[in-house]
């Protein structure tokens, strides 16, 4: 990937199969460009300086092998090429209105009339000379502005500019294989006064939907003091992005995000205390064996599954049909496994296997697997 002044030339030689081919591959970047309402034009060419200026001269040129691109460039104007002022002067006083008529002169004139730097980009163009271009690197910290085209009086109303940011901030966390704890969106209203709106997640995020639901609840509480001119997203710190593993049950794949992201919107909507979560303590006796902590601790490492308040004892013994936990019907696994063992120097030796499932009322439930003989599904807590 390489910047110009008012372009972005990616390679995409490499990638063609990868996204199902050229017309796939141009559908999903004008589908990912819209999603971030941005204007653009596309145009593909068999050199970087080619495809910069057919790009230039009009949007959907596409050139995919340099007998191509030539015949396409000989219709490019002279205009397109963006040429120093003296130069372009002195082409439009030869009479020269297209590329095509500049190369049909011969280039040992070129070279003597207009200059050898001139000769030399006609050549990269046309694939006689290589253009190497220097890779685009990504700023080790993400922060962008947008300017808002009229004064906002209501926050909510933020959240159709704030999509531009949000994305831009998934495109970075994609690009650096990273994700976000917490990120600030500073809101300016002009004479220096910001309003801060901080984010904080309970899981490292990467995905723009959930980033985006979690802003939206903060903005819905928000209550600017003044018209808002122009919003900036920053991400302060980010986290190597850990790669899920594989999961055995149909729907054990969702593990935390769900119950995550509901303790995000909820912190968001009425304040990080008001939403405490339960973390292990080591004691052995069950009325301390968990401490509250707040559910959103930015920067804080990640916790383990939850825990219900509500615990059966003894555990209640379930039913089993093809190696599925049943209930009044199947069960169906949202998070885990979790393994637990405990116990082993007090005679009481427990080894689980702990998951979140779902039943058929839509109740959750703490569920457990023994997998020392004879085994079995028990059912151990119902979340409130």
């Amino acid at each position: 990937m390489n910047l110009a002044p008012d372009a972005l030339r990616l390679d995409i030689g490499a990638s063609l199969r990868l996204f199902g081919g050229l017309p796939a591959l141009l559908q999903q970047v004008r589908d990912d460009l819209a999603a971030m309402d941005l204007p653009a034009r596309l145009a593909v060419a068999a050199t970087p300086l080619a495809a910069l200026w057919l790009v230039r001269a009009g949007d959907g040129a596409v050139c995919t092998d340099l007998a191509a691109t030539r015949a396409a460039l000989a219709s490019v104007p002279m205009d397109a090429l963006r040429l120093a002022p003296p130069l372009a002067r002195r082409i439009e006083g030869f009479g020269l209105r297209r590329l095509g008529d500049v190369l049909a002169l011969p280039r040992a004139s070129l070279g003597a009339r207009l200059g050898k730097p001139f000769v030399v980009d006609l050549a990269r163009a046309l694939g006689e000379l290589p253009d190497p271009q220097a890779c685009f690197a990504f700023p080790e910290r993400f922060e962008q502005a947008l300017e808002l085209p009229a004064p906002v009086e209501a926050a909510p109303v933020l959240l159709f500019a704030a999509r531009r940011l949000v994305a831009a901030l998934a495109g970075w966390l994609a690009a650096r294989n990273g994700a976000v704890r917490a990120i600030d969106c500073l809101i300016e209203h002009g004479h220096g006064q910001v309003t801060a709106l901080p984010l904080a997640f309970s899981a490292p995020v990467h995905e723009a939907a959930r980033i985006e639901r979690v802003l939206k609840e903060s903005l819905d509480a928000l209550r600017l003091p003044a018209p808002a001119l122009a919003l900036r997203l920053c991400a302060p710190q980010t986290v190597v992005r850990e790669a899920g593993s594989l999961v055995l049950f149909d729907g054990a794949g969702q593990r935390q995000e769900a119950l995550a992201e509901l303790l995000d919107r909820l912190a968001a909507r009425l304040g990080a205390p008001a939403v405490q979560g339960l973390a292990c303590h080591a004691d052995h006796r069950p009325e301390h064996a968990s401490r509250a902590h707040p559910a959103n601790p930015a920067g804080a490492p990640a916790t383990t599954l939850p825990r219900p308040l509500w615990l059966l004892d003894p555990p209640e013994v379930l039913r089993e049909s093809r190696g599925r936990p049943q209930r009044a019907g199947p069960l169906r696994l949202a998070a885990g496994p979790e393994r637990i063992e405990s116990g082993w120097w007090d005679g009481a030796d427990a080894r689980r296997d702990y998951f979140i499932a779902i039943d058929g009322a839509g109740r959750w439930l703490w569920i457990f697997r023994d997998p020392r003989p004879p085994g079995g599904w028990f059912l151990h807590g119902v979340f409130a």
